[in-house]
């Protein structure tokens, strides 16, 4: 998949742990955007990251485009090395610089209540998901 795009949902920032460099970003199923999956998006290897701590209107995850890169790496002092690994998430100017990011949905109702991206467990899980990676 070349972009992650889920709109209308409210995204936040649920973790961070620095010693793993995980990032992990999570959408709850909500009564008021009227959805009923959890959506969960993970992104390891993060070295820098610029983020908000919720995205009201959804999440639109892609490669940052070769003029965004340059105005973040002029910012920021990335190197030429980073722009394949930098990847806007939001329409905003959100960004993170680290390995692709993957995302799962399952259906709330359905699913184990933890994490979809529990390592210590098998995957795909016993009930219905979907899952991939942004390119």
């Amino acid at each position: 998949m070349p972009d992650f795009i889920r709109t209308g949902r409210l995204f936040r920032v649920t973790g961070f742990d620095p010693s793993h460099r995980q990032l992990m970003l999570w959408s709850e199923a909500l009564a008021m955007d009227k959805t009923t999956t959890h959506v969960e998006v993970y992104i390891g290897h993060v070295t820098l990251m610029l983020l908000r701590p919720y995205y009201r209107s959804g999440l639109h995850i892609r490669r940052a485009t070769e003029a965004e890169f340059a105005e973040l790496s002029e910012r920021h002092g990335l190197s030429a090395d980073n722009a394949p690994w930098t990847w806007m998430i939001a329409d905003d100017g959100s960004f993170v610089v680290g390995g692709a990011p993957s995302w799962r949905e399952a259906e709330y109702s359905l699913m184990d209540r933890e994490s979809l991206f529990d390592f210590s467990k098998s995957w795909p899980p016993p009930y219905p998901a979907e899952w991939g990676t942004v390119d």
